[in-house]
């Protein structure tokens, strides 16, 4: 006998055949029944008690003007047309534009709202009849001052491809509550993110973690439904088949991948029921449709998404991701951002009231933002057109706002100067954000790692603090 004819005796097809006893069949029987220990997915509970449950991101790409929707500068009328002091832009990295552009004063009216005073944009009323659940962030900041690198570093931690993203992470940490949908989705409206698919990314997690996208238009899931002249019945008897023949694979190589894969399929077939029922609105109230803008066309596109998100959150899902593009006005700021907030504004707000009025908003963390923010300064790119006039990238002082899930509404954290250049109270870096929510949802940021390349990365790299103030 050859070595080689002993090494295929000894296979580990025979082995786990005829020595273990079909381990490989005892995995499938586990993970077909549900068993924690096998289904990643599964729900998981956080390590200290957690506020929130749920997340949902509502990221704005490209960079909303903080200046002309959240933080008011009415010093920037002296300033107008005039340039800043080089004191104050010696070291400045644009984009676009040179640190010696004119400064570009806001015409838009701001006015306080709720018992808190917030004040808001008149571009935003809507979401500032919110103004008591939101937790207005005015001292962001980031160290990107480009859209790919910036949305990585808001979404992963890093300016680096291949970092999971905040969605992957939080399934990864907590599992899904809901087993007919995935635990990460992702809906999107607007003309696309620079970041595309690294935006919800599970980078080196598994891909079990990745977020899943829910189509705009036509059927929310390709091939959600069955071609014509196939059954239900035709395509159970199908997989039936398929799960046979790879049950015999799986008791002849002992490989729970296939195991996992029959497991995918199965969760498919469940979501062809499911995927249906959650976008079917009919039972929503007439008051509820109108709420979130669903007979406007203008607003329609992102009501869906918003909407959506809530039904999401209601059956289980762990985090939804909404990313509506793009906020990026280099040029004709005021006709560009007025488009935008009239598509979210609504929406996004009528998510805020729905979660709240159905007691969901307490245990549903929800983030609105984009990558960076606008500066003060105006960049013109046609100078023979006088509404040309726009704003390049501002990463260094910025706005979002969260709520629910733990946070503490109807209050402003941080503060900038008095031409809205840099921050002069409380800075909260992209890592604080990101430490901040994994905190609401029960983990100790700095412990919520994944052992790759010889050592253990975090959502929030090797940095970050939460910002205690934020929280309930």
């Amino acid at each position: 006998m050859t070595f080689e004819q002993f090494r295929m005796i000894q296979s580990r097809r025979n082995f786990l055949r005829n020595c273990a006893g079909g381990l490989g069949t005892m995995a499938l029987a586990d993970l077909l029944h549900g068993a924690t220990d096998n289904n990643p997915l599964a729900p998981k509970k956080s390590p200290f008690p957690a506020k929130a449950k749920n997340v949902i991101f509502m990221f704005m790409e490209g960079g909303p003007s903080q200046i002309d929707l959240f933080d008011p500068k009415p010093e920037l009328q002296k300033w107008h047309g005039k340039s800043l002091p080089p004191s104050m832009t010696k070291d400045l990295k644009l984009a676009f534009i040179k640190p010696t552009a004119a400064v570009l004063a806001s015409p838009r009216i701001f006015k306080p709202y709720g018992k808190c005073g917030t004040t808001f944009s008149d571009y935003l009323p809507h979401t500032a009849e919110r103004a008591d659940d939101i937790c207005l962030i005015r001292s962001m900041y980031t160290d990107a001052f480009n859209h790919h690198p910036g949305q990585l570093l808001l979404m992963t931690g890093s300016v680096q491809f291949g970092r999971p993203t905040f969605g992957a992470w939080a399934t990864y940490g907590l599992g899904s509550e809901s087993k007919n949908l995935p635990g990460f989705a992702v809906l999107s409206s607007g003309v696309g993110t620079s970041g595309g698919a690294s935006n919800f990314s599970s980078g080196f997690l598994p891909s079990t973690y990745q977020g899943v996208q829910f189509r705009s238009g036509g059927e929310p899931i390709l091939y959600l439904n069955n071609p014509d002249g196939v059954t239900p019945e035709t395509q159970r008897a199908g997989l039936d088949a398929l799960k046979d023949l790879n049950e015999e694979h799986l008791a002849d190589t002992g490989d729970v991948e296939i195991a996992s894969r029959i497991a995918s399929y199965e969760l498919a077939f469940r979501m062809q029921t499911a995927g249906p029922e959650l976008t079917d609105f009919s039972k929503e109230s007439k008051a509820t449709l109108e709420m979130y803008g669903m007979n406007n066309e203008l607003t329609r596109p992102y009501a869906t998404n918003c909407l959506l998100a809530r039904r999401m959150v209601e059956r289980g899902v762990r985090f939804v991701q909404l990313m509506h593009a793009s906020w990026d006005q280099h040029t004709n700021l005021n006709k560009g951002l007025k488009k935008n907030c009239d598509i979210t504004d609504q929406p996004a707000a009528a998510l805020l009231k729905d979660l709240k009025q159905r007691g969901l908003l307490d245990s549903t963390l929800v983030i609105w933002g984009g990558e960076f923010g606008r500066t003060p300064m105006v960049e013109i790119r046609n100078t023979s057109d006088p509404d040309n006039a726009g704003r390049d990238h501002h990463p260094i002082a910025y706005s979002m706002w969260m709520a629910g899930g733990g946070i503490k509404g109807g209050q402003v954290v941080g503060a900038t100067d008095d031409l809205g250049f840099n921050i002069t109270e409380d800075k909260v870096h992209v890592h604080d954000l990101q430490a901040t929510a994994m905190q609401c949802l029960g983990f100790d940021h700095t412990k919520l790692t994944y052992h790759y390349m010889g050592r253990d990365f975090r959502l929030t790299d090797v940095a970050g603090n939460v910002v205690k103030k934020m929280l309930v």
